[in-house]
């Protein structure tokens, strides 16, 4: 490879999902020069926040574990000098390592990053040559291509015959369709439009707003500003349900 300027390949774990509110716990860095020398850096950050529990089960990283590591505020000047002057790469990190990192340096008083910085996102390469289409996956799984594509019962048929190729590859040609809908539909989602999650007790909460991640039950009064809401049918379907069973 070949480059202009260094390039940083990085990625985040994180407090949660919020790219405002949450915060840093894990950071890890590689750095590429022009000569192809390759330097890593990887540190544990305390967030000065609480890592809920539903967190530490996807990235392992506990309370007790950063809580005598320094802060993202005295680890900023040596990371933004180390960064300084490159590229950025990540995996899907446009949408979210990106605007996280930006607002920690952001809370430390420093503008990150350069203007002239470019971005290499590799989910996004993969996407580009390897499109996530019907058409696309049709080709790929049934080696066909698809004709008609967008008439209603042309893409049917070719879902299904895509489905029948994804049982033989990938499930061993044994239709389950409990360990198909446990991969496709997460037991935390409640609603299609994911304004409703489950907490790690299985208690329906908020997964938005103010409220978010506090239990609907107990938070009757946006749960009823929500019904007199522009919110989808189907969230309101789920807390009329709630509400009924609370009188």
């Amino acid at each position: 490879m070949q480059f202009r300027k260094p390039i940083i390949f990085f990625d985040l774990e994180t407090t949660g999902r919020d790219t405002l509110k949450d915060r840093i716990v894990q950071i890890a860095i590689i750095k590429i020069t022009e000569d192809g020398k390759r330097e890593e850096k990887e540190r544990i950050v305390n967030p000065t926040i609480h890592i809920p529990d539903e967190v530490i089960k996807v990235h392992g990283i506990t309370n007790e574990m950063v809580k005598d590591a320094p802060t993202f505020k005295q680890l900023a000047k040596s990371l933004y000098k180390f960064m300084e002057g490159c590229d950025l790469a990540g995996y899907n990190h446009l949408g979210f390592d990106m605007p996280i990192l930006i607002e920690e340096f952001a809370r430390v008083g420093v503008a990150f990053p350069d203007p002239n910085t470019q971005y290499i996102d590799v989910m996004k390469i993969y996407l580009h040559f390897n499109p996530r289409t019907l058409a696309a996956a049709y080709q790929s799984y049934c080696n066909k291509e698809l004709h008609n594509a967008h008439d209603a019962m042309a893409d049917t048929q070719a879902t299904l015959e895509v489905f029948e190729s994804q049982v033989i590859e990938h499930f061993d040609n044994k239709f389950d369709i409990n360990q198909i809908h446990n991969l496709c539909f997460s037991n935390n989602n409640v609603d299609f439009s994911r304004k409703l999650s489950r907490n790690e007790r299985g208690e329906i909460v908020f997964a938005f707003g103010k409220n978010k991640g506090k239990k609907v039950l107990d938070n009757l009064d946006y749960a009823d500003w929500m019904l007199k809401g522009d919110f989808p049918a189907d969230t309101k379907r789920i807390l009329r349900g709630l509400l009924q069973d609370k009188l």
